[in-house]
């Protein structure tokens, strides 16, 4: 089972491996092997969206687990042949394969991601709830919804918040506002327009580690409008004993470390007059240039 830390909150981005990162995040000269390392050092959270596509080997699954420190935090999604597929049905034999190639990282998952597809509305939650109740207790789940009647604040959301609540399973928040409003100039914003979903933001807790996903505007000052809301919500579920997970994109994440980093320090500059901190994170350094040798 996960072991408890103290962190009043996780802080990660959508992946740990990005080419654009060799100078902000790993260091010139990185190899491949050792990004998850590196990513390891700033971060304490990582989305692990691969697992959704296909199962790991397990001597990957080995890999991961070394590479990162005891208190770092995998938010691993489910298969897509369990939530699309399968839609949460007849899928036991699968679930079971997937966590028994996930055991050795079973300690370092913060939240297993149950993202559901669109077409999955209030018709489906008898199926949801048969699913909660027979996957396995001593793990934790989140729960991302994208049908619209999920968001309309009617009784089909108050069913599956009553459901979620009734299994402590997480709501996960999609906050897509900030890409949202930017212009569809750009090829990773027109992409991100066509594949991210445009739901409201109901940031409600069902359960002690709610999740929120922040797609950024690619124009770092313009965040901070959308971010400002989390600002106040944030500290309050920390002092209710809760534990965010808190995940910054941006629509091709090339910025998206410097963005998590500058929100993360405006959240600590907000708590710093209460009972609460964050411990400082920072990106490396860059090198010092060498110098240049003049020849006389």
């Amino acid at each position: 089972m996960t072991i408890p830390t103290n962190r009043p909150l996780f802080l990660g981005l959508a992946m740990w491996s990005h080419n654009q990162w060799l100078k902000s995040l790993y260091g010139s000269g990185c190899k491949n092997s050792d990004r998850l390392a590196r990513y390891a050092e700033v971060f304490n959270t990582v989305e692990g969206n691969t697992t959704f596509y296909a199962t790991p080997a397990i001597t990957t699954v080995k890999k991961w687990h070394d590479a990162t420190p005891s208190d770092f935090r995998f938010t691993f999604k489910l298969p897509s042949t369990i939530t699309h597929q399968s839609q949460l049905m007849h899928c036991d034999q699968l679930l079971a394969d997937f966590f028994n190639v996930m055991v050795p990282l079973e300690s370092k998952v913060g939240l297993w991601k149950i993202q559901l597809p669109a077409n999955f509305g209030p018709d489906a939650l008898p199926a949801l709830k048969k699913f909660l109740q027979k996957i396995p207790k001593h793990l934790t789940y989140g729960v991302e919804v994208r049908h619209y009647a999920f968001f309309n604040k009617g009784e089909a959301e108050k069913a599956l918040n009553g459901l979620l609540i009734e299994h402590q399973a997480n709501r996960i928040i999609m906050d897509s506002r900030p890409v949202f409003a930017a212009p569809p100039t750009s090829e990773a914003v027109i992409d991100a327009h066509q594949k991210k979903p445009h739901v409201p933001v109901h940031a409600i807790a069902t359960a002690m580690q709610p999740m929120i996903r922040f797609i950024g505007h690619p124009e770092d000052l313009s965040n901070d409008p959308f971010f400002d809301n989390w600002l106040t919500r944030l500290p309050k579920w920390m002092a209710d004993g809760k534990q965010p997970y808190l995940f910054i994109h941006t629509p091709d994440n090339v910025l998206a470390p410097e963005l998590a980093i500058r929100l993360y320090q405006k959240l600590q500059q907000r708590i710093a007059n209460s009972a609460l901190s964050l411990p400082d994170i920072a990106l490396p350094p860059e090198p010092e240039a060498s110098p240049q040798i003049t020849l006389l």
